[in-house]
């Protein structure tokens, strides 16, 4: 099954920063490090996603090279896609950012 990238409007969105950004783990037995296609580490970020109804869930964003984020900062995620995935009868959807940014400096880009 391929994945088709699903665009995510972030407009409505209140995307809160709730554990720092680490690098994506593939094997935690070997501590093999996930990669892009160009070599470059991809890391993960847990953050709170509430919508203009009050809903809050976490969710786990992939982004490659590490967001100048940290826990506490609301966030701008460029880009934002979903890839819905499905192995073994389980199913779920995975998110990617082109960026990661503190709202302050989203503002200014």
């Amino acid at each position: 099954m391929r994945s088709v990238p699903i665009p995510v409007d972030v407009s409505k969105l209140a995307i809160t920063c709730v554990k720092a950004p680490r690098p994506r783990v593939l094997n935690k037995d070997t501590g093999e490090i996930k990669t892009d296609k160009n070599g470059n580490t991809v890391y993960e970020v847990t953050v709170s996603v509430e919508d203009e109804f009050g809903r809050i869930e976490l969710v786990k964003i992939g982004i490659t090279g590490e967001p100048p984020i940290s826990v506490g900062d609301q966030v701008n995620a460029i880009g934002l896609l979903g890839y819905v995935w499905e192995i073994a009868g389980r199913w779920g959807i995975a998110y990617r950012a082109n960026a990661l940014l503190p709202v302050r400096e989203a503002a200014d880009a």
